[in-house]
Protein backbone atom coordinates (compact mmCIF):
# COMPACT_ATOMS: atom_id res chain seq x y z
CA UNK A 1 0.00 0.00 0.00
CA UNK A 2 1.73 3.45 -1.30
CA UNK A 3 1.28 6.17 0.84
CA UNK A 4 0.89 9.58 -0.34
CA UNK A 5 3.65 12.57 -0.64
CA UNK A 6 4.26 14.63 2.08
CA UNK A 7 4.13 18.26 1.51
CA UNK A 8 7.09 20.21 2.63
CA UNK A 9 7.01 22.49 5.64
CA UNK A 10 6.35 25.70 4.26
CA UNK A 11 9.64 27.73 5.22
CA UNK A 12 7.11 30.62 5.92
CA UNK A 13 3.60 30.53 6.79
CA UNK A 14 1.18 33.66 7.40
CA UNK A 15 -2.00 33.39 8.05
CA UNK A 16 -5.13 36.18 8.46
CA UNK A 17 -2.48 38.32 9.91
CA UNK A 18 -4.01 42.14 10.58
CA UNK A 19 -1.77 45.31 12.15
CA UNK A 20 -3.07 49.00 13.42
CA UNK A 21 -1.46 51.88 13.74
CA UNK A 22 -4.02 53.61 15.58
CA UNK A 23 -7.07 53.67 13.78
CA UNK A 24 -5.24 53.45 10.32
CA UNK A 25 -4.96 49.61 9.65
CA UNK A 26 -1.92 48.46 7.59
CA UNK A 27 -2.82 44.65 7.26
CA UNK A 28 -6.03 43.45 6.40
CA UNK A 29 -5.87 39.47 7.21
CA UNK A 30 -2.87 39.24 5.34
CA UNK A 31 -2.14 35.05 4.26
CA UNK A 32 0.84 33.88 2.13
CA UNK A 33 3.25 30.79 2.17
CA UNK A 34 6.82 30.83 1.07
CA UNK A 35 8.01 27.29 -0.07
CA UNK A 36 11.23 26.21 0.88
CA UNK A 37 14.34 26.85 -1.58
CA UNK A 38 11.75 29.16 -3.36
CA UNK A 39 12.57 33.47 -4.44
CA UNK A 40 9.27 35.10 -3.36
CA UNK A 41 8.62 38.40 -4.16
CA UNK A 42 6.09 40.73 -2.08
CA UNK A 43 5.52 43.37 -4.84
CA UNK A 44 3.83 46.61 -3.91
CA UNK A 45 4.02 50.23 -3.84
CA UNK A 46 5.14 51.77 -1.14
CA UNK A 47 2.64 51.91 1.97
CA UNK A 48 1.65 48.72 1.10
CA UNK A 49 2.56 47.17 4.34
CA UNK A 50 5.21 45.49 3.08
CA UNK A 51 7.74 46.55 6.61
CA UNK A 52 5.16 46.35 8.53
CA UNK A 53 4.93 42.51 7.52
CA UNK A 54 8.69 41.81 7.66
CA UNK A 55 8.57 43.88 11.32
CA UNK A 56 5.60 41.21 12.46
CA UNK A 57 7.55 38.33 10.77
CA UNK A 58 11.21 39.04 12.64
CA UNK A 59 8.69 40.00 16.20
CA UNK A 60 9.87 43.83 16.32
CA UNK A 61 6.43 43.96 16.26
CA UNK A 62 3.91 41.59 18.08
CA UNK A 63 1.85 39.44 16.35
CA UNK A 64 -2.28 40.64 17.87
CA UNK A 65 -4.10 38.52 15.11
CA UNK A 66 -3.36 35.74 12.87
CA UNK A 67 -0.50 33.43 13.19
CA UNK A 68 3.11 33.45 11.36
CA UNK A 69 5.06 30.24 11.42
CA UNK A 70 8.74 29.60 10.34
CA UNK A 71 9.65 26.00 9.23
CA UNK A 72 6.39 24.87 11.43
CA UNK A 73 7.50 27.22 14.52
CA UNK A 74 5.46 29.84 15.78
CA UNK A 75 6.80 32.99 16.11
CA UNK A 76 4.88 33.99 19.16
CA UNK A 77 5.42 30.71 21.01
CA UNK A 78 8.57 29.57 19.67
CA UNK A 79 10.83 32.06 18.65
CA UNK A 80 14.24 31.32 19.00
CA UNK A 81 13.20 27.89 17.10
CA UNK A 82 11.69 30.39 14.87
CA UNK A 83 13.77 32.95 14.27
CA UNK A 84 17.34 31.00 14.49
CA UNK A 85 16.23 29.90 11.02
CA UNK A 86 15.97 33.58 9.64
CA UNK A 87 18.37 35.66 7.99
CA UNK A 88 17.12 39.77 7.87
CA UNK A 89 18.09 42.14 5.78
CA UNK A 90 16.08 45.92 6.46
CA UNK A 91 15.84 48.80 4.48
CA UNK A 92 17.32 50.59 6.73
CA UNK A 93 21.41 50.17 6.86
CA UNK A 94 22.31 48.94 10.39
CA UNK A 95 26.68 48.29 10.34
CA UNK A 96 28.31 50.52 12.43
CA UNK A 97 30.59 52.45 9.76
CA UNK A 98 33.36 53.36 12.12
CA UNK A 99 34.38 49.94 12.47
CA UNK A 100 35.91 47.41 10.23
CA UNK A 101 33.78 44.86 8.41
CA UNK A 102 35.23 41.53 10.16
CA UNK A 103 34.53 43.47 13.62
CA UNK A 104 30.83 44.06 12.32
CA UNK A 105 30.38 40.31 11.71
CA UNK A 106 32.18 39.35 14.61
CA UNK A 107 29.83 41.48 16.85
CA UNK A 108 26.77 40.39 14.86
CA UNK A 109 27.62 36.77 15.20
CA UNK A 110 28.07 36.83 18.73
CA UNK A 111 24.08 37.79 19.50
CA UNK A 112 23.88 33.95 17.84
CA UNK A 113 26.00 33.00 20.34
CA UNK A 114 28.75 32.02 17.94
CA UNK A 115 32.52 32.23 19.52
CA UNK A 116 35.28 34.46 18.20
CA UNK A 117 37.19 31.87 16.22
CA UNK A 118 34.06 30.22 14.66
CA UNK A 119 32.89 34.00 13.74
CA UNK A 120 35.84 34.44 12.06
CA UNK A 121 35.84 31.98 10.09
CA UNK A 122 32.50 32.54 9.05
CA UNK A 123 32.97 35.68 8.15
CA UNK A 124 35.67 34.90 6.16
CA UNK A 125 33.16 32.38 4.08
CA UNK A 126 29.95 34.34 3.55
CA UNK A 127 32.47 37.59 2.72
CA UNK A 128 33.96 35.55 0.19
CA UNK A 129 30.62 34.90 -1.50
CA UNK A 130 30.09 38.21 -1.40
CA UNK A 131 33.04 39.21 -3.06
CA UNK A 132 34.16 41.27 -0.28
CA UNK A 133 37.11 39.01 1.45
CA UNK A 134 39.99 41.34 0.67
CA UNK A 135 38.29 44.24 1.89
CA UNK A 136 37.32 42.09 5.17
CA UNK A 137 39.53 44.37 7.54
CA UNK A 138 38.60 47.70 5.93
CA UNK A 139 36.70 50.22 7.74
CA UNK A 140 32.95 50.12 6.42
CA UNK A 141 32.54 53.65 5.92
CA UNK A 142 34.87 53.45 3.39
CA UNK A 143 32.62 50.83 1.25
CA UNK A 144 29.97 52.20 -1.30
CA UNK A 145 26.36 51.83 -0.97
CA UNK A 146 26.05 48.77 -2.95
CA UNK A 147 29.30 47.21 -0.76
CA UNK A 148 27.54 47.93 2.52
CA UNK A 149 24.44 45.93 1.04
CA UNK A 150 26.36 42.88 0.43
CA UNK A 151 27.88 43.30 3.91
CA UNK A 152 24.67 42.94 5.21
CA UNK A 153 23.76 40.21 3.52
CA UNK A 154 27.06 38.72 4.63
CA UNK A 155 26.30 39.28 8.73
CA UNK A 156 22.89 37.78 7.86
CA UNK A 157 24.11 34.68 6.46
CA UNK A 158 26.35 34.11 9.49
CA UNK A 159 24.49 31.68 11.45
CA UNK A 160 23.14 29.51 8.31
CA UNK A 161 19.71 30.68 8.27
CA UNK A 162 17.68 28.87 5.88
CA UNK A 163 15.18 31.88 4.55
CA UNK A 164 16.70 35.41 4.01
CA UNK A 165 13.88 38.18 4.20
CA UNK A 166 15.00 41.29 2.60
CA UNK A 167 13.12 44.36 2.53
CA UNK A 168 13.47 46.93 -0.40
CA UNK A 169 17.69 45.86 -0.39
CA UNK A 170 18.17 47.59 -3.70
CA UNK A 171 17.15 50.66 -2.13
CA UNK A 172 18.68 54.17 -3.50
CA UNK A 173 21.70 52.06 -5.54
CA UNK A 174 21.99 53.08 -9.00
CA UNK A 175 21.42 50.06 -11.94
CA UNK A 176 24.41 47.99 -11.83
CA UNK A 177 24.66 47.68 -7.69
CA UNK A 178 21.15 46.78 -7.69
CA UNK A 179 21.65 44.19 -10.27
CA UNK A 180 24.65 42.47 -8.67
CA UNK A 181 22.89 42.60 -4.99
CA UNK A 182 19.95 40.23 -6.90
CA UNK A 183 22.62 38.13 -8.83
CA UNK A 184 24.13 37.50 -5.22
CA UNK A 185 20.71 36.54 -3.96
CA UNK A 186 19.94 34.56 -6.80
CA UNK A 187 23.32 32.62 -6.31
CA UNK A 188 22.06 31.63 -2.66
CA UNK A 189 18.87 30.09 -3.74
CA UNK A 190 20.38 28.21 -6.96
CA UNK A 191 23.90 27.25 -5.04
CA UNK A 192 23.06 26.93 -1.31
CA UNK A 193 18.92 26.38 -1.15
CA UNK A 194 18.52 29.64 0.85
CA UNK A 195 14.78 30.50 0.44
CA UNK A 196 14.26 34.26 -0.14
CA UNK A 197 12.00 36.37 0.54
CA UNK A 198 12.35 40.02 -1.06
CA UNK A 199 10.08 42.76 -0.86
CA UNK A 200 10.02 45.35 -3.28
CA UNK A 201 8.32 47.95 -5.23
CA UNK A 202 10.32 47.71 -8.55
CA UNK A 203 8.73 45.50 -11.36
CA UNK A 204 11.90 45.04 -13.03
CA UNK A 205 13.11 42.95 -10.28
CA UNK A 206 10.67 40.18 -10.99
CA UNK A 207 11.68 37.06 -12.82
CA UNK A 208 10.04 34.83 -15.05
CA UNK A 209 10.58 31.75 -12.44
CA UNK A 210 9.33 33.50 -9.29
CA UNK A 211 6.43 33.26 -7.24
CA UNK A 212 5.04 36.99 -6.55
CA UNK A 213 2.92 38.21 -3.70
CA UNK A 214 0.70 41.33 -4.58
CA UNK A 215 0.14 43.32 -1.77
CA UNK A 216 -1.71 46.83 -1.86
CA UNK A 217 -2.90 49.16 0.82
CA UNK A 218 -2.58 46.33 3.20
CA UNK A 219 -4.08 43.32 1.38
CA UNK A 220 -3.19 40.74 -1.05
CA UNK A 221 -4.66 40.70 -3.62
CA UNK A 222 -2.70 37.95 -5.78
CA UNK A 223 -0.37 35.20 -5.20
CA UNK A 224 1.67 32.41 -7.38
CA UNK A 225 3.76 31.88 -9.86
CA UNK A 226 4.53 35.01 -12.75
CA UNK A 227 2.92 32.91 -15.25
CA UNK A 228 -0.18 31.40 -13.04
CA UNK A 229 -0.67 35.99 -12.14
CA UNK A 230 -0.49 36.94 -15.92
CA UNK A 231 -2.99 34.27 -17.04
CA UNK A 232 -5.36 35.19 -14.48
CA UNK A 233 -5.36 38.88 -15.40
CA UNK A 234 -5.46 38.14 -18.93
CA UNK A 235 -2.00 40.19 -19.07
CA UNK A 236 1.29 39.83 -20.63
CA UNK A 237 4.04 41.59 -18.54
CA UNK A 238 3.31 42.04 -14.57
CA UNK A 239 3.38 45.95 -14.64
CA UNK A 240 0.23 45.78 -16.51
CA UNK A 241 -1.29 42.10 -14.33
CA UNK A 242 0.10 44.65 -10.96
CA UNK A 243 -1.55 47.87 -12.09
CA UNK A 244 -4.80 45.60 -13.32
CA UNK A 245 -4.91 43.99 -9.46
CA UNK A 246 -4.61 47.40 -7.78
CA UNK A 247 -6.88 49.25 -9.92
CA UNK A 248 -4.56 52.11 -10.91
CA UNK A 249 -5.41 54.57 -13.35
CA UNK A 250 -3.46 55.66 -15.96
CA UNK A 251 -1.29 58.50 -14.11
CA UNK A 252 -0.54 55.79 -11.25
CA UNK A 253 -0.03 53.37 -13.73
CA UNK A 254 2.77 54.62 -15.40
CA UNK A 255 4.64 55.40 -12.14
CA UNK A 256 3.67 52.34 -10.47
CA UNK A 257 6.31 50.38 -9.10
CA UNK A 258 9.22 51.97 -11.12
Amino acid sequence: MSSAAVAPTPALEVANVSHSYGARLALDRVSLSVAPCSFTVVLGLNGAGKSTLFSLITRLYATRSGRIRIFGHDVAREPGAALSQLGVVFQSRALDVDISILQNLVYHAALHGIGKRRAIARADQVLQQAGLADRARERVGNLSGGQMRRVEIARSLLHRPKLLLLDEATAGLDIRARARILEHVRQLLTEQGVGVLWATHLIDEVAPGDDVVVLHKGRVLAQGPVAAILETTGKTAMRAAFASLAQLDDDEEAGAAS
